[in-house]
């Protein structure tokens, strides 16, 4: 999540309630995940672009509001394989950040202002921010209401409405460049400040839905761009990516399988 500072490139929300943070709190996640929390079928991670027949938008089902209400830590992972729609628009996502309460790098540090205001409310809805005056960030608020947690969505690929995302992001490719980036996911979902507080959950607007897919292997890694927070928050590996998909985004080498 990006500081309100300048001094680094980051993302939004967090806690570190543990001043400990190590590997073995995202491997006590990982291990007790549910494999398929949304109640779909299970089904292997299928290829990002083109749509699978299988994941038409007739089978894809809105997360239910209870699903976000978790720590953001453990929702972080839960994202991976989901689906986000607007209008024609379907992007996977491939990446994300969690931040949490107490986090340094997180932006309820600052307490409840009018920028933040989102950040604490309940898990399910969005918080998007302009991030060093260009980039529209689209983080999804975890836990209850009060709390100040979110997700930062990093990465997604495209599902489809291919046209409507090159038009957007003004690239005519079909590349991971396309959307290995925050403010890339942002802009290609054409989200402006006025979608936070959007409920997820809701139909119409900024969807966020379930496709029946299970992702299977994950790798891990620090967040990107928080260098200003404390050393604990800095190293904490609260960055998660589906394995082996080249819709990431950048440094790469410094996310690898959880132990």
């Amino acid at each position: 999540m990006k500081t309100p500072t300048r001094r680094s490139k980051k993302r939004v929300v967090e806690e570190s309630g543990e001043p400990n943070v190590t590997n073995s709190r995202v491997a006590v996640v990982l291990r007790t995940r549910k494999p398929n929390c949304s109640k779909t079928r299970a089904a292997r991670v299928k290829p990002e672009y083109p749509q699978s027949p299988t994941t038409s938008d007739s089978e894809m089902k809105l997360m239910p509001p209870e699903f976000f209400q978790i720590d953001a830590l453990d929702l972080a992972p839960r994202l991976l394989g989901k689906f986000l729609r607007r209008d024609n628009v379907v992007l996977r996502i491939t990446e994300v950040e969690a931040y949490r309460p107490n986090d340094s790098a997180c932006h309820g540090r600052f307490g409840i202002t009018q920028r933040t205001a989102p950040v604490f409310g309940p898990g399910g809805h969005a918080y998007v921010y302009l991030c060093y005056g260009l980039h529209m960030m689209l983080n999804i608020v975890a836990d209850k209401e009060g709390v100040g947690s979110a997700v930062l969505i990093r990465s997604c690929s495209p599902v489809s409405g291919l046209e409507t995302i090159q038009e957007r992001r003004g690239l005519k490719t079909d590349k991971p460049v396309l959307l290995n980036g925050p403010g890339k996911v942002g802009q290609a979902l054409g989200l402006s400040t006025e979608w936070s507080h959007h409920p997820l959950y809701s139909p119409g607007g900024l969807e966020l839905l379930d496709g029946g897919e299970d992702v299977e292997k994950i790798v891990v890694g620090p967040r990107v761009g928080i260098d200003y927070a404390l050393p604990q928050h800095v190293n904490a590996l609260w960055r998660f990516a589906i394995a082996d998909t080249p819709w990431i985004s950048a440094p790469k080498n410094t996310l690898k399988p959880p132990l």
